[in-house]
């Protein structure tokens, strides 16, 4: 084929005998270039986790209703606080007592609250970070923040950097999915995107509602032409592409594009299979429970037990955390619906020995205020005992992949408004993540517009202290 541009036809000349001796005394020192990007790849360092589960509790949860309990906050019930309310996004008033009581559990003493009886049986194995602080207190940045690294921009998410990274252990499944029951939340697929890095390290969305396996994943299946006939009908395809691409080399919108139709061809037999709950025997179906949010923490535990580098299980479409109103009962029933799942989750990674290698986080976009939120003429006039968003402190725990089980990281002020000990930024806990699966924050890079691109930016700092 003829070269079509001068830089082409350079690079065939004289510069292609540079790039053979180039080559030739690299041969020795550089590893072979896998023509597969999602290959698995081993880590920089020694890894204490393989694989990621992030339970997404999205809207914001209240720290100081759920595993940071304050009491201070009933002595000053109805009252203000002895310190000027912080800027939130709404006004607020008066101390706010959580509703529910608190209790110590295990082996550790850790406090939980009633709403999660199921979760609490394994405060042992879970690592509670009271510390945690985002920048603003809106969805948006701060979503993006918690899964992006970045809170104005898209940029890579969490799961494309891992992909990244490790590529994945199974070429006949996605390597990042992403499981939202009902829709999609705030910010929707800017979540998940893989931005500037290559289109194959973006997560893949479904719908966990959905029970049929043609339903969760469209088109899974080709009921008019056998399996010889469309691997036929592939390879041509492929070679196609393969001329295709040699006029647009680097492009990696159309190198994602090649390696999606080889991976929709393999899914045929895998996918149906891992997302088939009905395969699983009564007593794991029993210790689940029944409901969407059990459905996809098994769907979650059948993934990474298949090789799939990272699963992220968000509550809901919207924000379903985003309680500025009647709290008691809201925050009682979305816990509810996932207590149940999330403890046997982590019961089933830990019987089949799963939890030493897949970290379990769990968290929201940020935390709620110790305080109540004030009606006000418009969108929440007639609002009553909610809280508002609250960036400056809130919780996120973690569990198995070598953190420190019964473990509390850091505290927040004695109201539970703000980090005052031992403080992690979004920031840091990426840092730590990225160092428990084997990476250096600071060299895991990729090079865009001139500037070598990290998820933790120009900041973050691993936390050694909830490392086991």
């Amino acid at each position: 084929m003829l070269p079509q541009t001068r830089r082409e036809w350079l690079q065939r000349s004289g510069l292609g005998f540079g790039g053979l001796a180039l080559a030739g005394l690299a041969a020795d020192s550089a590893p072979a270039a896998s023509p597969n990007p999602m290959a698995s790849r081993p880590p920089r360092f020694p890894a204490r986790a393989k694989h990621v589960i992030h339970v997404f509790l999205n809207g914001g949860c209240s720290q100081v209703d759920t595993f940071d309990p304050k009491p201070a906050l009933a002595k000053y019930a109805g009252k203000p606080l002895p310190m000027d309310n912080l800027r939130t996004e709404r006004k607020t008033g008066a101390a706010f007592p959580s509703p529910y009581r608190f209790a110590r559990h295990g082996e550790s003493g850790l406090p939980v609250s009633e709403i999660f009886p199921n979760l609490a049986r394994h405060v042992d194995d879970m690592c509670v970070v009271r510390s945690m602080h985002a920048n603003v207190p809106n969805h948006e940045p701060s979503l993006l923040l918690m899964n992006c690294g970045e809170q104005r921009q898209v940029r890579p998410c969490l799961g494309s950097w891992l992909l990244y990274g490790l590529g994945t252990e199974n070429a006949n499944l996605p390597g990042f999915v992403v499981m939202c029951p009902g829709g999609y939340p705030i910010a929707e697929s800017a979540n998940w995107r893989s931005a500037f890095l290559p289109g194959v390290f973006q997560g893949t969305h479904v719908d966990p509602n959905k029970t049929r396996i043609d339903e969760i994943i469209e088109h899974v299946r080709n009921d008019r032409i056998d399996r010889g006939e469309q691997r036929r009908q592939l390879d041509l395809l492929q070679r196609l592409n393969a001329g295709h691409r040699e006029q647009r080399p680097a492009d990696a919108r159309l190198e994602a594009r090649i390696q999606s139709f080889e991976l929709a061809y393999r899914m045929q037999m895998e996918a149906t299979d891992a997302f088939d709950t009905s395969r699983e025997p009564k007593s794991v179906l029993d210790m689940y429970g029944g409901g969407v949010h059990a459905r996809q923490c098994l769907i979650a535990r059948r993934l990474v037990e298949r090789g799939v580098r990272m699963v992220q299980l968000w509550h809901g479409a919207g924000q379903p955390w985003d309680n500025h109103d009647d709290l008691e009962k809201n925050h009682r029933r979305l816990a509810t619906q996932c207590d149940r799942g999330l403890a046997a989750l982590l019961t089933d990674l830990k019987q089949r020995g799963l939890l030493d290698d897949t970290l379990v986080v769990c968290s929201g976009e940020f935390g709620r205020t110790p305080v109540v939120e004030l009606p006000q003429p418009g969108a929440n006039a007639g609002k009553v005992n909610g809280r508002d968003h609250n960036h400056y402190g809130f919780t996120c725990w973690l569990a198995g992949g070598g953190v420190k089980g019964g473990h509390v990281h850091g505290a927040t002020d004695e109201f539970g408004f703000k980090a005052v000990e031992d403080r992690v930024h979004v920031h840091d806990l990426h840092a730590t993540i990225l160092h428990l699966l084997g990476f250096d924050h600071e060299k895991l890079t990729y090079r865009h517009a001139g500037r070598d691109f990290r998820l933790t930016d120009v900041h973050g700092e691993v936390v050694h202290g909830i490392v086991a």
